[in-house]
């Protein structure tokens, strides 16, 4: 997979990333470039759930937030990007405030099994 490197000027809305991400601890080195292939949404935001397929193939989870059969979940976007350049920063160790993610329905107990050293809490108490 490789991302397209053009400089066209874009902005993204980043005032939730740091209410979503509370405490980035630790990340895939050199992050991933994302397949965006089919994935709608012009931006991915701030504590995306992230996943990978059977080829090492790292993607955002659809929108639908059920996992495509062949899938494992990898960790969480801290933050967010355009979906035209898919240049991933994904944290596997950290604090996630549930309440502020992009799908706070995706953070389902399968989610939480696979980043055991991901803390999910709920900020809004």
């Amino acid at each position: 997979m490789y991302g397209n490197l053009a400089n066209t000027p874009d902005s993204i809305d980043t005032g939730m990333d740091s209410i979503v991400i509370v405490n980035h601890l630790e990340g895939i080195p050199g992050g991933k470039v994302l397949d965006t292939t089919g994935f709608d949404p012009t931006v991915i935001k701030a504590g995306h759930v992230i996943i990978k397929n059977a080829s090492d193939v790292y993607k955002p989870l659809p929108v639908t937030g059920t996992l495509p059969a062949s899938h494992t979940i990898e960790g969480i976007l801290v933050s967010s990007i355009l979906t035209a350049k898919p240049f991933a920063a994904v944290m596997v160790r950290g604090t996630v405030n549930v309440v502020a993610s992009p799908y706070p329905a995706h953070i389902t107990s399968d989610v939480k099994t696979a980043l055991p050293l991901i803390r999910f809490v709920d900020e809004s108490k």
